[in-house]
């Protein structure tokens, strides 16, 4: 029913109050009934925020039928409706501590004395209604507008630990138990990657994918989903213990046999509560699941009872939502970037857009097969995902906002820097510049040299590299060692002191173990493992140069593979230039060669690993090969046995898990101190 102007209120906030209830259905209903939202949570967040506060400002625009006064949205005909037996009603938001903090005294304001709070990770997922009778589970509905949802039974008895029985001696006659179904992070990959390959669209995130699996007209295909549940609040109950306060309730759940998020906390104040959802925020990306808040309710239920609630929410709830991690924006732009190894990669160039705590103007979109796959276009509006220190990326497209005469972004065959052809080869999923001069390529492979994962030149990173190659002083990474006070000091934004800092940091490099120099070479395929290798069974650059690729495929660890892309970079001239300079220079170009009565390393023999997040200077597989080969041992899960959890970027579950067992942590440094000198070294 549209809000009609009242004298009292002017016609521009009613009007605009009509257009945000248009826009707040239409995304409902691609949200909760068709699973194909077409904006981000935080969008939807701010035009419903609009929509109250005009509401608040204009109280004779609030009808009955205003988005915000209903809990959701109505069911959908593919399945058969089910009435609640209790309303299950949605939360207000709270986006900073200042809401919080309002919402906490008005509930002072109304109930006097002490107050505790529950707070619970509020999960990413869809909202779902259990009822079981004399203990079996009979049925389960999605929200739907509150008091109708959809009967979903049939796909939510393939979730596993949704019991069929109710457990315990106090078992009430009817169960009404609320829930989230959700997906865990590890399915949603696996599930992409298998959409991926059978060429169908990818879901944009877990909550989708979660939303679009419980939604199958097939129970079997919701079965090969790997869904999961946990439970957090009562509907309706007849029967059972007494229960006084919503932790006893979670605990009495957990008895009857339903799961609950072991992280739920009872905390008694508000500062206590504040410092709960900072903390949630921190950990949300070691977490096996997405979480986009924490969900804070009162303890105490006869509390909650007098609190009420609204026709919408309960006032004695509230979720507060963490910053967004996905927001749609406009692709101005496709390009495409080289690399050290003349790897082109295909980005976006977009809007600017404030996302997962930082504006991103520039997001990967990884390779070709990459962009045809997401069909995104050049004036697509996108959604972009940042999460924590994760590269920003593309998720997809966002298909109702394609302009009209949008045409499939096409590789280029050409190097945009230099000209050369842009080569795939068969088998492969990059394309590549093929010429060994071109200044994109130089500057990168100068870069890589200095990095952290090689020489570790600090001070020496891609703008002072790019600043260096244009003022003539770098043709390739053999000339830093030609660097000088004298000759830096003249260029922008350089004084002595930082000249000085960046000549001494180069002279350490000096001594740094050969391994590092082969790293920085930046042979293909040479990762740290093989690096190693090389540098202790062949002894010197010098060996490892004039070895034949025969006596390098015999090096432990090493295959044919590596010995042909070893001897193809010593081919090469400019190569070997390079390593002429580094002779010249001093830098330490021999290590400890293995003797031939020397026996196998095993200084990591009896040791368990695991590995969690992004290295760095190690790939996955690298970083495996490397403890394998000193007789340790990789394991995917955290235990009690668990000897060290080595950690990256963006670390996940497993990080907390080893919190928890108090297993020895490392990280990326912590690693290599232990791979060059053994377990004496932590």
């Amino acid at each position: 029913m549209p809000a009609r102007a009242r004298p009292d209120v002017p016609g521009d906030a009613a009007a605009r109050v009509d257009e945000l209830r248009r826009e707040i259905e239409h995304h409902s209903r691609l949200y909760y009934r068709e699973d194909n939202p077409e904006i981000s949570d935080a969008e939807f967040d701010e035009l419903m925020r609009e929509l109250v506060e005009l509401e608040t400002r204009h109280p004779a625009l609030v009808t009955s039928e205003s988005p915000t006064q209903r809990p959701g949205t109505g069911a959908t005909a593919a399945f058969s409706p089910v009435q609640h037996l209790a309303p299950m009603l949605s939360l207000d938001n709270a986006f900073s501590l200042d809401d919080l903090l309002a919402w906490g005294k008005r509930i002072e304001r109304q109930i006097p004395g002490t107050i505790a709070f529950v707070c619970e990770p509020k999960m990413d997922g869809l909202a779902i209604s259990l009822l079981y009778e004399n203990g079996r589970f009979r049925r389960a509905a999605t929200r739907g507008d509150g008091f109708v949802g959809e009967d979903v039974t049939a796909n939510v008895r393939t979730i596993r630990n949704v019991p069929d029985r109710l457990r315990g001696r106090n078992v009430p006659s009817v169960l009404e138990v609320r829930g989230e179904v959700f997906m865990p992070v590890q399915s949603f990959e696996d599930l992409n990657r298998r959409q991926g390959e059978a060429g169908e669209r990818l879901f944009a995130n877990p909550r989708n994918a979660a939303a679009g699996s419980l939604r199958q007209n097939d129970p079997t295909i919701t079965a090969g989903r790997n869904l999961d549940l946990v439970t957090y609040q009562l509907g309706a109950r007849e029967g059972g213990r007494r229960l006084r306060t919503h932790d006893e309730t979670l605990a009495y759940l957990r008895e009857l046999g339903l799961p609950v998020n072991d992280l739920i906390s009872r905390l008694e104040s508000l500062d206590e509560v504040y410092e709960f959802c900072e903390t949630m925020l921190a950990r949300r990306h070691d977490l096996p699941y997405e979480i986009d808040g924490v969900v804070v309710k009162v303890d105490d239920l006869a509390q909650r009872e007098e609190l009420g609630s609204t026709s919408k929410a309960p006032r004695w709830a509230i979720a507060y939502k963490f910053p967004p991690e996905e927001k749609t924006t406009l692709l101005r732009n496709i390009m495409v970037s080289i690399g050290r190894t003349g790897r082109a990669t295909p980005f976006a160039q977009l809007e600017p857009v404030f996302v997962g705590g930082s504006t991103v103007g520039l997001a990967t979109l990884h390779n070709e097969d990459e962009v045809a796959r997401k069909d995104v276009r050049e004036g697509d509006t996108v959604i972009v995902r940042k999460a924590g220190d994760v590269i920003p990326e593309v998720v997809g497209p966002v298909l109702a906002k394609r302009p009209k005469g949008a045409k499939p972004w096409k590789f280029p065959k050409k190097c945009p820097v230099c000209g050369s052809d842009l080569v795939r080869l068969e088998g492969e999923a990059d394309r590549h510049c093929v010429n060994f001069d071109c200044p994109a390529q130089r500057v990168q492979r100068i870069v890589h040299f200095a990095s952290r994962g090689a020489l570790d030149i600090e001070g020496l990173g891609e703008e002072r590299v790019r600043q260096f190659v244009d003022a003539g002083l770098l043709e390739d990474a053999g000339d830093i060692y030609d660097l000088t006070v004298d000759r830096l000091v003249p260029l922008e934004r350089i004084g002595p002191r930082s000249a000085q800092l960046l000549v001494d940091a180069i002279e350490r490099s000096k001594q740094q173990p050969l391994w590092r120099v082969i790293v920085g070479l930046g042979i293909r395929h040479v990762g740290p493992t093989a690096a190693v290798a090389l540098a202790r069974e062949l002894g010197s650059l010098e060996a490892i140069e004039h070895a034949s690729e025969e006596e390098i495929t015999a090096v432990e660890g090493v295959g044919g593979v590596i010995a042909q892309s070893v001897k193809r970079f010593f081919g090469v001239a400019p190569n070997r230039r390079v390593v002429d300079k580094l002779k010249r220079a001093g830098v330490n170009l021999t290590g400890p060669a293995r003797e031939e009565h020397e026996e196998r390393d095993t200084t990591l023999a009896g040791l368990t690993f695991v590995l969690t997040g992004g290295l760095e200077g190690f790939t996955r597989e690298d970083a495996e090969a490397a403890i394998t080969s000193r007789g340790g041992k990789v394991t995917s899960s955290v235990s009690k046995k668990t000897s060290y959890v080595v950690v990256g970027e963006s670390p996940g579950s497993k990080l907390a898990k080893a919190e928890q067992l108090g297993t020895t942590i490392l990280d990326e440094d912590g690693f290599r101190r232990l791979l060059e000198e053994g377990p004496a070294s932590e």
